[in-house]
């Protein structure tokens, strides 16, 4: 062999041992894209979220595309699927109904794609990384308690309740029940429908609600703050006072109608630190390889009046 076949061969042998030894990139080096996805952005509440999404994934120094399910199953899984085709490197989502959208988040996690949910939990979905959301059944509950603070002696209840098939819905008139049917004597739902998380459904079941009942409820209870404004004008439309409004999101127009008189309560439940919790617990998984200590963390909510108006997470929103 002459010198320079062997020189060439020495070289290559050299670069071969340089490429088996050297590192791989580090995933934070590259770009990362990740998916964030809400039920729609027609609501304010998920409006509020999306910005909590994109502002932190923005300090995590990640990309965000941003994913408008319009109040649509189809459409959300759709943007799930594109982003799995895309390559992204992560999915943080809300889903607009957790049993709709367990198959394309199956498909995500058969992907390899770590997925965080927000919210809503799809616990039917094994290999999901983590979920932050609040704990909606002690919301309702929150709720409940503060009904029975107001009315120690009794109440007569509207229940307005949320968007069918949506967790958030089923776990908020769970914990409405847990505690007025204990005291089914004294506190009486005498209407109870959903009115779809939507403002002017909320309008026209109150109206309807109040057209069928023989006087005015005591109560009326919503399972977010769109449905309580809403019954907020139905009630204002017949001329009706005395009668106890409570919400739930804690919504800034929500917060300025218990500041001002309108509504008696929302339920603050802290959507913007959940978003953010939920970006950072992605990006550190996709990262570092770091997973959450926790699978499930749910944040306390809390029942916001007159009197702890300060505490809410949006108040600086309030004009």
């Amino acid at each position: 062999m002459s010198n320079i076949a062997r020189s060439v061969l020495a070289a290559g042998a050299l670069a071969l041992a340089a490429m088996s030894t050297a590192p791989a990139p580090a995933v934070a080096d590259e770009k990362i894209e990740i998916l964030t996805s809400v039920p729609g952005l027609t609501f304010p509440f998920f409006v509020h979220m999306m910005n909590a999404f994109k502002a932190e994934a923005e300090k995590q120094g990640v990309t965000a595309i941003e994913s408008d399910g319009q109040v649509s199953s189809p459409k959300q899984t759709a943007d799930v699927e594109a982003a799995i085709a895309r390559g992204v490197k992560g999915i943080v989502i809300s889903p607009n109904e957790v049993d709709a959208m367990a198959p394309a988040l199956a498909q995500a996690v058969e992907a390899g794609i770590p997925v965080v949910t927000v919210d809503r939990r799809v616990a039917q979905v094994e290999g999901i990384l983590a979920h932050i959301g609040a704990d909606n059944v002690k919301g309702g509950e929150a709720q409940a308690e503060l009904i029975q603070k107001l009315y120690p002696d009794g109440a007569t209840i509207v229940n307005l309740q949320g968007q069918s098939g949506a967790s958030p819905a089923i776990d908020r008139n769970k914990g409405l029940h847990n505690i007025l049917d204990k005291a089914a004597d004294k506190y009486k739902i005498v209407f109870e429908q959903t009115a779809g998380f939507d403002r002017a459904k909320g309008l026209s079941v109150t109206e309807a609600a109040l057209a069928a009942l023989p006087e005015a409820p005591k109560v009326i209870v919503a399972a977010n703050d769109d449905m309580a404004l809403g019954a907020m004008e139905a009630v204002k439309a017949r001329n009706l006072s005395g009668i106890a409004i409570i919400g739930f999101d804690a919504l800034p127009e929500a917060l300025g109608q218990v500041r001002d008189g309108g509504l008696t309560a929302t339920i603050e439940q802290f959507p913007g630190k959940q978003s953010a919790m939920g970006v950072d617990t992605l990006v550190a998984f996709i990262k570092d390889g770091k997973k959450p200590a926790e699978a499930v963390t749910l944040l306390t909510p809390v029942a916001i009046t007159k009197d702890n108006l300060n505490i809410a997470e949006r108040l600086g929103e309030l004009k």
